[in-house]
């Protein structure tokens, strides 16, 4: 009897931010990697984690991912006292810190988390670099993303 290929999850994602879409213009997207305890590592698996209302912060020539939300599993190790809502160190490369220290001291940038994934067995997170939108420029947005949805629509019925 021949065996079963094992079933391997389609999505490596773990966590999306939705919100920063809306909230921010995000212009440029950088993969870090992330400095983890192994309990962090396992919630990550079971999905407990949250990215909204996270931002990541520039101090000392280093890139750190605070107000990131990693829920403890019930059977976490009893010798551990897990911290959900600690600062963890961001992986970057320094032409990458410059780049972002650069772009943040200009008027009005910031730093958010858009994405959570797996990449190679490795957590990776997605931080763009992002500009706050005014409530005229999510208006203007949502406008746009209707009307080519109704465009769409249109197309497709007229195939038929």
């Amino acid at each position: 009897m021949a065996k079963k290929p094992k079933s391997k999850s389609t999505s490596s994602t773990i966590a999306l931010n939705k919100r920063s879409r809306h909230e921010y213009s995000l212009e440029d997207r950088f993969e870090t990697g992330l400095v983890l305890e192994g309990w962090e590592v396992k919630s990550l698996r079971a999905g407990q984690v949250v990215l909204q209302d996270s931002y990541v912060f520039l101090r000392d020539g280093e890139a750190w991912l605070y107000a990131c939300q990693i829920t403890p599993l019930q059977t976490a190790s009893t010798h551990i006292h897990p911290d959900p809502l600690r600062s963890r160190k961001l992986l970057l490369n320094k032409k990458e810190l410059h780049r972002l220290v650069a772009a943040v001291e200009r008027k009005g940038y910031t730093i958010i988390p858009t994405a959570m994934y797996w990449s190679k067995g490795r957590a990776k997170l997605e931080i763009a670099l992002a500009k706050g939108k005014q409530l005229h420029d999510k208006r203007a947005t949502e406008k746009n993303r209707d009307w080519s949805r109704d465009k769409q629509r249109i197309l497709k019925s007229a195939r038929r």
